[in-house]
């Protein structure tokens, strides 16, 4: 009888992991650089066509002369021509500098680092937590596909997934925080602290806060991965490969566990990796939502003047991150399936 290998077990033929893996990577990297460049062109001239006049907002309802105006104008760079207004942004992010608040006179690269860990302790925890049940109940659902179960997580997912953030979040802040009915309010309507604890005190406290906001993130991007995996894996399944697993005499736990899902996980790494580039820019909504001192609330102050520096700065920075979560997925992929870069 025959063996059939699946994809994964796929070996290399001598001299095509020399030859052919270094263009591969070439290519992704010169990719990764061309969508980087994009990004500085587009964070520049998207958020020039906001109306709004920076200056008079930062002067708003302060007597201000014409002359003082000029002033915060040319100080800011305002004066010049467009042209010249971009070539100094890009060699100046080029050296890591994003330029200086209009709204806060602070450097935006400081306020972005000080924002940061409060972003990615949120949507780190949520990402990892909504992951993870996705690729569990994804595998669950392909597996027993058309069953009681199958359907129900479907539908659950779905529904979620076409909910707003921002209207979750406000309604489990009035059901959890505020009380309804026999409901009373347990946990804190916002914030990331209470700002009166030390110690293991403070964990938990922080731990407080973040469950309505982990919640909703997790209830809204659970449904995606396991969407996705739940497509990938039925793909998989009516393949030569697990027919001959189960000819071999292997349990159907293991010809699961061991060949049909590491063999549908490319389409769920990918997911997963750019929900990782999400952990940078945190989410906007659910930040604004629950006042959570991160970036999410950062970009809406920012939106709000507007404060170009700091908007094309966290722009960047999200973007930036989206780039590199999806450079790493494309370079884990030759070491999940050969035939990737050869």
């Amino acid at each position: 009888m025959t063996t059939v290998s699946s994809p994964a077990d796929v070996v290399r033929r001598p001299g095509t992991t020399t030859s052919a893996y270094p263009r591969y990577l070439a290519g992704k990297l010169g990719g990764a650089a061309v969508s980087l460049f994009a990004v500085l062109v587009t964070s520049f001239f998207l958020f020039r066509i906001i109306p709004g006049d920076p200056v008079k907002a930062m002067t708003h309802g302060v007597p201000t002369s014409a002359e003082q105006m000029a002033t915060l104008r040319r100080q800011f760079g305002l004066d010049l021509p467009l042209w010249q207004q971009f070539t100094d942004y890009c060699a100046k992010a080029l050296t890591g500098d994003l330029g200086m608040s209009y709204q806060f006179r602070a450097p935006v690269g400081e306020l972005i680092a000080n924002k940061l860990p409060a972003t990615l302790l949120l949507t780190g925890v949520a990402v990892v937590v909504y992951s993870a049940i996705g690729l569990w109940l994804g595998t669950r659902s392909a597996w027993r596909h058309g069953g009681v179960g199958d359907r129900l997580h479907t539908g659950v997912a779905l529904t979620l997934w076409s909910v707003p953030s921002f209207w979750l979040g406000l309604l489990l802040i009035i059901v959890f925080s505020v009380g309804i009915g026999p409901i009373p309010g347990m946990f804190p309507t916002g914030g990331m602290e209470s700002g009166d604890e030390t110690g293991f005190a403070y964990v938990l406290d922080v731990a407080h806060h973040m469950v309505l906001p982990v919640l909703t993130l997790v209830a809204v991007g659970y449904a995606q991965t396991l969407l996705v995996m739940r497509a990938s894996l039925l793909d998989e399944m009516g393949s030569d490969y697990l027919t001959t697993a189960r000819a071999k005499g292997l349990r159907d736990d293991a010809v699961r566990r061991r060949h049909a899902v590491p063999n549908a996980l490319l389409p769920t790494i990918t997911m997963i990796f750019i929900n990782l580039g999400h952990v940078a820019a945190g989410s906007i909504l659910v930040e604004t939502v629950f006042s959570w001192p991160g970036l999410g609330g950062l970009f809406y102050q920012a939106l709000s003047v507007p404060d170009l520096p700091l908007v094309q700065g966290l722009f960047v920075v999200f973007a930036g991150a989206m780039i590199l979560m999806n450079l790493l997925a494309d370079l884990l992929y030759p070491l999940l399936d050969p035939r990737v870069g050869r």
